[in-house]
């Protein structure tokens, strides 16, 4: 029995809050590199390491590569500073090539959120991942983590950012801004607040179309002109026929409401 327990995951799904979704596939369905795909993850050991990377006992008669380029996101000097033999790591396919019985590896989580994807008023669910005199640092599943200035986590002043959140706390965030370029995100949880507040108010009944005419027949259109004593009975006698009309529809329209309630 060899010493590694393999275990490889799907290609994560991206969902609407940048979180991922796995499913687990069965250890026994990894038995060549035919059967890998970019993204999944591994669980490995580090057998060999070289001045230009580290190579990976996944449990395939092919060993995988992970260069040192791929260790972390970070400048790197030199590959023992991130790894050491007999290591255990989880892994994520960077690239497979049966035909070349090449498998390149990386050390870094593929992510949940491209750069294309996120756009101003977009409302992820982050995690609090470092804390600054000038706000927070949230990760929202992005290549790097947004920033949420003290100015937008709430609407009084704050003076120190760890009053409001901690490091590892789940907060919700609206994007305000994205640097493309600058690959820089600037987050509000004071905007995703408000936007939970708005689908929490209950929405307003709105008048039928009968009910918005009747009212205009009985308010009348405005007349700054004269109007004769025959003009003004008769124009009191439509308002009072209207009114009447007015008062049996709403009254038929709450009879029928408490019926259809009470069957």
């Amino acid at each position: 029995m060899p010493w590694y327990n393999l275990t490889a995951l799907q290609a994560p799904m991206q969902t609407q809050k940048g979180v991922y979704v796995t499913e687990k596939e069965e250890p026994q369905s990894i038995k060549s590199l035919k059967d890998l795909k970019p993204a999944q993850e591994l669980h490995g050991k580090i057998s060999k390491i070289e001045l230009f990377g580290a190579f990976v006992d996944v449990g395939l008669e092919k060993q995988g590569l992970i260069h040192i380029s791929q260790l972390n996101r970070g400048k790197i000097n030199r590959v023992e500073d991130v790894v050491q033999l007999g290591d255990e790591v989880d892994v994520w396919v960077l690239k497979v090539d049966p035909n070349a019985d090449r498998l390149d590896l990386t050390l870094i989580k593929p992510v949940a959120l491209n750069w294309k994807d996120i756009r101003p008023g977009n409302k992820y669910s982050g995690e609090v991942i470092r804390l600054e005199k000038f706000g927070a640092f949230v990760d929202i599943g992005a290549e790097r983590p947004g920033l949420v200035h003290v100015s937008e986590m709430r609407d009084e002043y704050v003076s120190d950012p760890g009053e409001i959140v901690k490091v590892g706390e789940k907060v919700e965030v609206s994007v305000l801004e994205v640097d493309s370029k600058k690959r820089q995100v600037r987050l509000s949880m004071k905007a995703a607040e408000m936007v939970e507040e708005l689908d929490d108010e209950p929405e307003e009944a709105l008048p039928t179309a009968m009910e918005i005419a009747l009212r205009e027949a009985i308010d009348g259109p405005d007349d700054d002109g004269e109007t004769s004593a025959v003009d003004v009975k008769t124009t009191t006698k439509k308002r009072k026929e209207l009114e009447d009309i007015y008062s049996r529809t709403l009254s038929h329209k709450v009879q029928t409401v408490a019926k259809i309630e009470g069957e």
